[in-house]
């Protein structure tokens, strides 16, 4: 796996020239949030969906 860094310059590296601040922070909010969607899984961090279906039941 790519380090943070690594990962962060690629994926700004693959946006047009013309991106906005708007559009690099969305696509670093993104990688962030995928990468810690993948350590909540490797800690067995998660929820059946079962559970996800009763918990937005209860809204």
């Amino acid at each position: 796996m790519n380090t943070l860094k690594q990962e962060a310059l690629t994926a700004i590296e693959q946006l047009p020239d013309t991106a906005d601040i708007d559009a690099i922070m969305y696509k670093l909010y993104v990688i962030d949030k995928v990468r810690k969607g993948r350590e909540a899984i490797e800690k067995g961090d998660m929820i059946s969906v079962e559970d996800l279906a009763r918990e937005s039941d209860a809204w």
